[in-house]
């Protein structure tokens, strides 16, 4: 059987960083993790050799014999020695969040993240936010320690419980020892002779969890909250990750956030602009009363104190800032068209006759 090209199966260059064989590997595992792939054997087998890839190329050590010895001098062992915890580890992405094989002992859960939708209401007002996410919950069944009722785990022969393998040899510089994780008990310490049956030894399931999410009041888009403890748990009694929400905040039809501010546009009638009037404008949270003077221009703003969004770190609100909009009417009746004729007559103002748009407009179709 012909052997695996390690960093072919990863889709990187021999020369690749150990930040980019990481990378690689949680992408191509989570695109043909079983639990995405149900019922299809090409993609279970595809993350084997994936895992196995990364087993040999994502510890300097072993990359280090693999490009010198090939494929038998990188294994240290059964690269699914620990079960179903290489699929659970791939998934979650583990490791990223300090959850290492380097010390005997369950290990500390992969940190989720999920999003979070929210309207500008949401934003000024803060608001309780409900977030689904899949993620590792402890086996009921076992208790979380991934054996099977009346039976428990036992310190593992190899290591002697310690989760690691020191080993000595000879080179021109003198003995070196090397430690690294017992492939036995995949650096656990212990190992699970009677699995539970509903976790298949994990100590954890895969479920869905809806946490409710405090969002306070003047969160941006783009930020980030962190629940602590609230990600996937660890393999037989780890403790959990955290669960990260990232803030989106969806565009709104009349405000812009500017910062703290919020702006808007208030539209008046040119009666209205020339005249001066009192103009009733709903903001996000109140009925606000807009005093608009006579002669008022289109560009002219207004500003009102404390009406903006809350400041997330301080006291207080920014502004609300309206910017004038003077509309022309476009439905005139005849009456009041030729009341707008009286008045430009009055101030000696030159206007078109009634329905000259109408003649020009027949004029140029005829010879067009």
């Amino acid at each position: 059987m012909t052997a695996l090209d390690y960093y072919q199966v990863l889709g990187v260059d021999r020369s690749a960083t150990q930040d980019e064989i990481k990378r690689a590997y949680r992408r191509l595992a989570r695109e043909n993790h079983p639990d995405a792939n149900p019922d299809n054997p090409e993609a279970e087998a595809r993350f084997k050799q994936v895992a196995e890839a990364y087993e040999a190329l994502g510890d300097p050590e072993k990359r280090a014999r693999y490009d010198r010895f090939g494929s038998s001098g990188a294994q240290g062992g059964d690269p699914f020695m620990g079960g179903l915890g290489d699929l659970f580890d791939a998934f979650f992405n583990a490791g990223s969040a300090g959850g290492g094989r380097g010390e005997a002992g369950p290990q500390r859960g992969a940190d989720l993240e999920v999003m979070a939708v929210l309207t500008l209401e949401d934003v000024v007002s803060g608001v309780a936010k409900d977030v689904s996410v899949r993620t590792a919950v402890p086996c009921d069944t076992c208790e979380a320690t991934g054996a099977a009722p009346g039976s428990q785990a036992t310190r593992c022969d190899q290591c002697g419980g310690s989760g690691q393998i020191r080993q000595v040899r000879q080179s021109i510089l003198g003995q070196m020892v090397t430690t690294a994780a017992c492939a036995r008990c995949a650096g656990e310490g212990v190992l699970i002779t009677n699995p539970c049956s509903d976790c298949s030894g994990e100590g954890r399931r895969v479920e869905e969890q809806t946490y409710s999410v405090d969002i306070p009041a003047g969160v941006d888009d783009g930020s980030t909250l962190r629940l602590t403890g609230r990600g996937a748990v660890g393999r037989r009694g780890g403790g959990a990750g955290d669960l990260y929400v990232q803030v989106r905040v969806q565009p709104h039809d009349d405000f812009v956030r500017d910062g703290d501010n919020l702006l808007a546009e208030l539209h008046v009638a040119v009666t209205q602009a020339a005249l001066g009037a009192r103009v009733d404008f709903p903001s996000l949270d109140a009925e606000l009363a807009v005093d608009v003077p006579a002669a008022a221009q289109t560009g002219q703003v207004f500003r009102f104190r404390d009406q903006g969004v809350p400041r997330l770190r301080g006291r207080g609100r920014g502004d609300l800032l309206l910017t004038l909009v003077v509309d022309t009417p476009d439905d005139l009746t005849p009456e009041q068209d030729e009341l707008l004729r009286l008045l430009a007559k009055e101030r000696g103002e030159d206007v078109k006759d009634p329905g000259e748009d109408g003649l020009l407009n027949r004029f140029k179709s005829r010879f067009s």
